[in-house]
């Protein structure tokens, strides 16, 4: 796999020939449905056996009732907490609840079972877009194949499954990924645009588009310096770079003007606890489960490198650069935000590039080891979920 730090005529016309029909990622999404209803069967199982509803689990949930209520009565709904903070409904982006909203309006579904209904639909696309990216860097079906059953078996997985963004916005990054891989700007352009409606990550997604267009530009001007042939359609290029950051900044003004602020939707973050420290709640984090439980704290840290050297693998693999650089937005500010840690594995769920090392590897394994695997990640993925929605929270 070559760096891609551009668009260069060899690799559209290899992108060209590869087509992601529906045919051909149909072994992909039938994997992925596999690994999620496993999941949702441990998820039904514990959950009778505590006398509690999945369905209710699963579409009344956490951040799911914010979206929900937001679907049915707007903007405008907050919290005051007896510490003075304030919890604003603001502080979820409009992409799926205005999709709970038009689903609700044409079905007879309610907006928190549309929610449901929007995040097994996207999360479908985003096992889609995931295969297409895996099969094109790696030139190898089997690979985004079991890229998408790492995915599906991810720790917080549970999350594809429920009235959440990550489905919605994995989807988009994904396909806005693949735009660019194969040159095709504007598209990127507008999946950015609207993955920036869908959460705050939509920065990842604008600088996927954004540095990659920088950095072809510039080797299109050493090349032309140094006699080699222009003819990059520019114009396309940059209206692509243009509307990656429409749909992150408008709802960023949106909450700015009704707030009465320029700064209204970092002081909306800011109530929730949310905001950027350049890692010193993490650091803190890890001090203290090293003070309190010297075995957690290791464990931190443990899972902490991993991340880091997942990245590290990404580089030294030659991963695309688009890829990079999304994978590299998302775990960073994952980890430098001052919010509550437990949110931060599910943050960094779209960053699916970390996963691409260990596909390739399993993928050269004999196929019913590599099937074990997958199985023992499945209903490892599945136990988790069920202990965490049955639970008070994250554990």
């Amino acid at each position: 796999m070559a760096l891609l730090t551009g668009i260069r005529d060899t690799e559209v016309a290899a992108a060209a020939r590869f087509r992601p029909t529906p045919r051909a990622a149909a072994p992909a999404l039938l994997v992925y449905a596999a690994v999620r209803a496993v999941g949702l069967l441990v998820l039904a199982g514990w959950a009778a056996a505590e006398g509690r509803s999945p369905h209710t689990l699963l579409s009344a949930r956490w951040d799911s009732v914010w979206y929900t209520r937001i679907a049915e009565n707007g903007y405008g709904y907050e919290i005051r907490l007896p510490d003075g903070d304030v919890h604003s409904d603001l502080a979820f982006f409009p992409l799926l609840p205005a999709l709970e909203r038009a689903v609700a309006a044409v079905s007879p579904l309610s907006a928190g079972d549309a929610g449901l209904l929007v995040g097994w639909t996207a999360s479908l696309a985003a096992a889609w877009g995931i295969w297409a990216v895996g099969r094109l860097v790696s030139g190898r079906s089997a690979v985004g194949v079991v890229l998408v059953a790492l995915w599906a078996a991810y720790p917080t997985a549970f999350v594809q499954s429920m009235g959440y963004t990550e489905a919605l916005f994995t989807a988009l990054a994904a396909w806005a990924l693949y735009a660019v891989l194969t040159g095709r700007w504007v598209t990127a352009g507008l999946l950015a645009a609207v993955a920036g409606l869908a959460r705050p990550s939509g920065a990842a997604v604008v600088a996927a588009v954004w540095i990659p267009a920088v950095v072809a530009y510039v080797m299109a001007r050493r090349g032309e310096a140094a006699g080699a042939p222009g003819g990059r359609p520019w114009g396309r290029v940059l209206l692509g770079v243009a509307l990656a950051p429409l749909g992150w900044f408008g709802y960023v003004a949106y909450v700015g003007v009704r707030q009465g602020s320029v700064l209204g939707y970092f002081d909306v973050q800011a109530g929730w606890g949310n905001g950027f420290d350049g890692g010193l709640a993490l650091l803190a984090f890890v001090v203290d489960n090293l003070t309190s439980t010297v075995v957690g704290g290791l464990g931190l840290i443990a899972a902490l490198a991993l991340v880091g050297w997942l990245v590290v693998l990404g580089v030294r693999q030659g991963q695309p650069l688009p890829l990079l650089v999304f994978t590299a937005v998302m775990v960073v500010t994952s980890l430098v935000g001052s919010g509550y840690f437990g949110s931060r594995p599910r943050l960094m769920m779209p960053a699916f590039g970390l996963l691409l090392p260990a596909a390739v590897a399993l993928v050269r394994l004999r196929r019913g080891r590599c099937a074990a695997v997958l199985a023992a990640a499945a209903l490892a993925s599945g136990a988790y979920g069920a202990f965490t929605l049955l639970g008070s929270g994250p554990p």
